[in-house]
């Protein structure tokens, strides 16, 4: 498999393209291709250039992967935020890597921007496009916490005192 950055082109391996254009494609991962030799620039191009429509939408899919080397991770990452995009988009975009090295492991978040390759100039309105309302967050403990948790309140006087004495024992120290 080729190296994955920033910038790289999938398609979905059925997608419809003008005729004419032809595309390098290396098979990535769950019925998607990665573009050898263009970018999202390029290829937006050359389908306008032939009469098509290329729209991008602006709701990126951002995901986290690891694995044990740098490209493995990105692949990872990469393969969980495809899985993200609907059906009704045929090409995507990576727009972003960040890569975290630890000790054992790679750690890489990869956004990707969906895109919908088609003859039409007109985008039809695709329910799953608009964000559904987020509930808000409960910021106070139910009625029943302490039914919940019954260790917890005990355990605080314990710690406050574990902190109290281990500053003492190291002001001693010094």
């Amino acid at each position: 498999m080729r190296t994955i950055s920033q910038s790289n082109m999938l398609l979905r391996a059925r997608t419809e393209l003008p005729d004419g254009l032809r595309m390098a494609t290396d098979e990535f991962r769950d019925g998607w291709n990665l573009l050898l030799t263009v970018n999202a620039r390029r290829l937006e191009e050359q389908i306008v250039k032939r009469g098509w429509s290329c729209f991008k939408i602006a709701q990126n899919s951002q995901r986290c992967g690891v694995g044990d080397t740098s490209q493995e991770a990105i692949a990872n990452a990469l393969k969980l935020a495809l899985h993200r995009i609907s059906e009704h988009f045929n090409a995507a975009e990576v727009e972003h890597i960040e890569l975290t090295q630890y000790p054992w492991f790679f750690l890489a978040r990869v956004g990707v921007c969906p895109f919908r390759i088609q003859r039409d100039a007109i985008l039809p309105a695709l329910d799953e496009s608009v964000p559904s309302p987020i509930a808000a967050r409960q910021r106070r403990l139910p009625l029943n916490s302490a039914a919940l948790y019954p260790d917890f309140g005990s355990a605080m006087p314990m710690l406050k005192e574990m902190l109290i004495s281990s500053r003492s024992a190291q002001a001693r120290i010094e």
